[in-house]
């Protein structure tokens, strides 16, 4: 019996089934639904908005005042703002509220997922921004869009949107609060600033997250809303410049806790 005759067909199996099973994987891997809804959006601005008006700088990574970095997906700069763009490519209903620090993903009857608000997580970078760049409230915006087959299942801002509801968010914008000066230096200046985009400025970018996820699982949260607890001293009254913990949600939330 001729044995290759029989292993030649299952090699060659194997040749096609485990680069399929590869890439399948790699197109059900968080990695790749994240850089496919960052594509999407970069191919709408650019397609949906004049180019002499409203400039794209898309994957954006800067240093903070913290000692450590934040991530942008997509900057659009135009004479009616910065525009600072968030990306999720999500699937399922929605559930979330302006000020709640989870939302929730739910893609059938049994299966829920939370996540942080994208609208915290943006607002970090919007905080980078504006310091760099020395920009008031009036001229920097943040925008979320969700890509992907999601639908609200909560009313939410008008700054949270998904498909092309975005692109309206920023053509809604219509007062001028840069000048053509302006939108050129804060074109350099975001330029400049960048950290140089390479796989150990990723690196470096996902080990700052981690170990923000570690010390946030460390530190104390409120009992009664479940944000971060920080340190604050009393001003006033008898406790007058004792140190105490207080929510992070001040003056929304007043919870304290005695150290």
């Amino acid at each position: 019996m001729d044995v290759s005759a029989l292993i030649s067909p299952v090699f060659n199996l194997f040749l096609y089934v485990i680069p399929a099973a590869i890439i399948i994987g790699l197109f059900k891997s968080p990695w790749f639904k994240g850089k496919m809804g960052e594509f999407l959006v970069n191919v709408v601005t650019k397609v949906s908005l004049d180019k002499h008006q409203y400039h794209l700088i898309k994957d954006v990574t800067l240093p903070t005042e913290e000692g450590g970095t934040t991530q942008i997906d997509h900057i659009v700069v135009s004479p009616y703002g910065v525009f600072v763009v968030e990306t999720k490519n999500m699937q399922g209903w929605i559930f979330g509220g302006e000020f709640q620090k989870q939302w929730t993903q739910q893609l059938n009857k049994h299966s829920k997922f939370p996540f942080q608000n994208p609208l915290y997580q943006n607002h970090k970078h919007v905080k980078t921004l504006k310091n760099l760049l020395n920009l008031t409230d009036e001229q920097i915006h943040s925008v979320v869009v969700f890509i992907g087959i999601s639908e609200f299942k909560t009313k939410m801002p008008k700054n949270v949107t998904y498909g092309l509801g975005y692109v309206r968010f920023i053509k809604s914008k219509t007062k001028r609060v840069l000048n053509r000066d302006e939108f050129d230096s804060i074109i350099e200046k975001i330029e400049s600033g960048r950290l140089e985009r390479s796989m150990q400025t990723n690196r470096v970018h996902v080990q700052h997250v981690n170990n923000l996820v570690v010390e946030k699982q460390a530190a104390p949260t409120c009992p009664k809303c479940g944000s971060a607890m920080m340190l604050r001293k009393a001003k006033k009254g008898v406790n007058a410049g004792n140190e105490f913990l207080g929510c992070s949600r001040f003056p929304s939330c007043r919870e304290t806790l005695q150290l």
